[in-house]
């Protein structure tokens, strides 16, 4: 499995933290839907995996005071936070499809 990772660019310590953020995610919802429990950590894990070192790299570009990206905790914590927010992204970006798709069918 390592070997894939390493083939795919992907760090297994930021697919582990992208991971445990979608889990935090699924467990701190109100309601329980499995499909959320199933999905959240997946996309959680995706999220991080591609998402962690551009989003790193561009706070330190823009000057934010963060440790130096070379620190695994501060890329662990990283992965860890998009993980977290990935699904309420994905929540978000689904909602607005569906509502545009929602009027451009109506007005027909």
């Amino acid at each position: 499995m390592h070997e894939l990772f390493d083939l795919l660019g992907i760090k297994g310590p930021v697919v582990a933290a992208g991971l445990a953020g979608g889990v935090l995610r699924a467990l701190s919802r109100h309601r329980y839907k499995v499909r959320e429990m199933v999905a959240s950590p997946i996309c959680g894990a995706l999220a991080a995996a591609y998402l962690t070192l551009p989003v790193v790299t561009y706070f330190k570009a823009t000057g934010l005071p963060i440790p130096d990206p070379a620190d695994e905790t501060t890329t662990l914590a990283a992965a860890f936070l998009i993980g977290v927010s990935a699904m309420w992204i994905s929540d978000a970006l689904f909602e607005f499809i569906v509502g545009k798709f929602r009027l451009t069918g109506g007005e027909r």
